[in-house]
Formats: C-alpha cells, sequence, structure tokens
C-alpha cells in the first residue's frame, strides 16, 4: 500500500510594492539595448550597467561587452557609461579619442553631480555621505577637484571630519543609502556645522525610499525577509539591514531562488519578499516558484507607493 504524501506546509508571502527596477536602472538597460539593435554586436560598457549578475549575464549574452577602463574599449565600437555615473575625466578621454559614447548615468544621480558642481563654484566643501569605492561615489568625487570632496562614511566619520581651513560646507549623499543611517551621520554633522545646508531636494532617491519603506512594512510581520539583489548592490544591501532593523526575524540577500538556504525556512511561516532597484521581476518570480516546491503557498501584495516616473532616453537612440 502506497503511503499518502505528508501535506506541505503552508507559508504566506507578502510581497513588496515597489521592488525591482526603477526607472534609472530601466533607461540604463534600455540605452544598452537600443545601442545593440542600432549599432550592431560588439557594444562596450564601461563597467556593470546595472549591479545584477543576470542583467549583465543577459546583455553579454546579446552582444554587450564589459570592460573596467576606457582604455580596453576600440576607437570603432560605442561604448555606455553605466548608471552610476563617471568621473568627467571619463568623458574628456573619449570625446579625446573622438569615440560615440551614450551616457546611462541615473538622472538622479546627474542631479547630485550637479549639486556639488553648484556648491563648489560657491566656494563650499563637500561632505559626500557614502561608501568607498562604489561606483557612483566614484563618480561623484571624480566630477571635482581632487580635495574638494571629503567622504563621509559613519557617524564616527562625521565626529572626526576637520574642516579644511574655514571653508563653508555642504553636504551630499550616494543616492542608495539607507534613510535612517544616513539621518544619524547628517544629525550629526549638524551638530558640529549648523549651517549645514540641506539640498534643495533629497538626494536619496525615490525608488531608494520607496523600496526601504515597503521593506519595513514587510518586516513587521515577518519571519524571513528575502531580497533579491546581487551581493555588490548597495541598494538591495540596505534593504535587508532595513528589514533586519526594522524587527524581521531573518532577512537575507539572494541573487536568485538558487542561492536560498533550506535551512533559513524551518519554522517559516510568514515570508517578506522584495527585490532591489536593480533585479528583474522574473528572479523574484522564480523564487515564488521554488517556494511553492516546498510549501503551499499564498500571495499576499503590499499596498505601498506606485510609482510612475520614467526618464527620456538619449537623443542619439531615439531619432
Amino acid at each position: 500500500m502506497t503511503a499518502e504524501p505528508l501535506p506541505r506546509p503552508a507559508i504566506s508571502i507578502r510581497m513588496a510594492t515597489p521592488r525591482g527596477f526603477c526607472a534609472g536602472v530601466d533607461r540604463a538597460i534600455q540605452i544598452v539595448e537600443r545601442a545593440l539593435e542600432r549599432f550592431g554586436a560588439p557594444v562596450y560598457v564601461r563597467h556593470e550597467i546595472v549591479h545584477n549578475k543576470h542583467v549583465v549575464d543577459r546583455l553579454r549574452g546579446l552582444g554587450a561587452v564589459f570592460v573596467k577602463e576606457l582604455d580596453e574599449c576600440p576607437d570603432d565600437r560605442p561604448v555606455v557609461f553605466s548608471a552610476h555615473g563617471v568621473p568627467k575625466s571619463v568623458p574628456a578621454a573619449a570625446r579625446a579619442r573622438n569615440l560615440f559614447f551614450l551616457d546611462a548615468t541615473c538622472p538622479l544621480v546627474s542631479k547630485v553631480h550637479v549639486e556639488a558642481e553648484r556648491h563648489h563654484a560657491a566656494g563650499r566643501h563637500i561632505l559626500l555621505i557614502g561608501h568607498a569605492g562604489h561606483p557612483e561615489v566614484v563618480g561623484t568625487m571624480g566630477q571635482l577637484p581632487a580635495g574638494a570632496v571629503s567622504l563621509i562614511e559613519t557617524v564616527e566619520d562625521a565626529e572626526a571630519f576637520q574642516r579644511p581651513g574655514d571653508a563653508p560646507l555642504a553636504y551630499a549623499t550616494q543616492t542608495t543609502l539607507s534613510l535612517d543611517d544616513t539621518s544619524a551621520i547628517i544629525a550629526a554633522l549638524k551638530a558640529r556645522f549648523p549651517e549645514l545646508p540641506d539640498p534643495h531636494k533629497e538626494d536619496i532617491c525615490y525608488a531608494t525610499t520607496n523600496r526601504q519603506e515597503a521593506v519595513k512594512r514587510l518586516a513587521e510581520a515577518a519571519d524571513l525577509v528575502l531580497v533579491v539583489g546581487s551581493p555588490n548592490s548597495s541598494n538591495s544591501a540596505r534593504l535587508v539591514e532595513v528589514a533586519l532593523k526594522a524587527g524581521a526575524r531573518d532577512a537575507r540577500l539572494i541573487d536568485d531562488a538558487s542561492h536560498i538556504d533550506g535551512t533559513w525556512l524551518e519554522g517559516v511561516r510568514h515570508l517578506g519578499l522584495t527585490a532591489g532597484a536593480s533585479a528583474p521581476e522574473s528572479l523574484v518570480q522564480g523564487v515564488i516558484d521554488a517556494l511553492a516546491t516546498r510549501f503551499e503557498v499564498t500571495i499576499e501584495e503590499d499596498g505601498g507607493a506606485r510609482e510612475t516616473v520614467t526618464f527620456k532616453l538619449p537623443r542619439a537612440l531615439t531619432a
């Protein structure tokens, strides 16, 4: 007599809204895709177009060639600069070689560049809150002469910073930081330098803010929060941190469903699921499909912010 299969345990999945691609990421990917359609392969891309392994691998399969520096690009093929932005020296070098290039820098990162230049023109020394070595930070610092920007990574950095001479100060932030952590750093800076002007508009972008607020809602009732995103994605890593601080019993960053460790799921009945701004929705669906092989799954969508922002593509791809 064949034994009846044991019933699968139930798990409820609450899906964050919004999640996944933001307008800047969507625009950057479209720029590479349109360039390949219009100019044929190969199209060279300086650095990863966005920080997601699956996105990069798919574009590589279409004919994109990812390089670290401009000198790896031939003179006769298009070059795309990543969504994170580049130092001013990079387009200057491209122009010196008469390269045809497309700038996929997110317009919200470009806004930070403009703010930094405005402060520098006004004679202010700039405090950039961000993570050392991140391409966005390298790009923002590279908008200005050496020594014009000081990087502040932590509250301790803010407390230890020494003003260069009597220069007035201003601050800017990387667009993908944790809102709460950044607020603490800004508070520490303003406690020492009350005159610090705030940016005209918040530097941390709308997509980062919305995804962090959504993951806070998930964390309130979650035994486990899974964040789909690559390890080098700053905004994805911040979502894990935000979930844990908001009360999730556990939170994990996964590149895709194959990275789920079964031991994480032991005793989990309420799971929150979200994705960083550079992770495609297909990977989220892959996680649901994987969980459905082990659990009786019910799905609830979080009633979060609905994003309608879009950014125009470069004229060279639409004319």
